[in-house]
């Protein structure tokens, strides 16, 4: 299971309609996904999200998870399950073709795992 490279990195935001217009302003650009579960924005090739799913963490520090693409998410969830690896949040389909999970490292922190068919790298 290779990783392919960093992809997304998820805001945890109590007010999603004040943090999609801060983070519009910031980056100057509109979001390509806008739903009231989350809001994903194209920066320079990667995506910055914004989740008001407060149920499992709180904004503030802590509360960004980094996501790592992989190619078959299903598959790498269960080699790592086979290894030992907490796996943290179960594999979750989010909408148009997007998985992701969560795993967690041997100190606590949580690490993303995204399959997104959308992610193009940089040119």
């Amino acid at each position: 299971m290779p990783l392919l490279g960093l992809r997304t990195v998820i805001y945890k935001v109590s007010d999603l309609a004040v943090a999609k217009s801060w983070y519009q302003q910031l980056t100057g650009v509109a979001p390509y996904f806008d739903e009231p579960f989350y809001v994903g924005f194209n920066v320079g090739g990667y995506e910055l999200g914004l989740d008001p799913d407060l149920s499992d963490s709180t904004p503030g520090a802590g509360g960004a998870t980094a996501y790592w693409g992989v190619s078959d998410l299903g598959s790498t969830l269960e080699r790592l399950a086979a290894d030992g690896i907490d796996i943290a949040s179960p594999l979750q389909d989010v909408g148009d073709g997007i998985r992701v999970a969560t795993i967690r490292d041997p100190f606590g922190n949580l690490v993303g795992l995204i399959e997104n068919p959308h992610f193009a790298l940089p040119t």
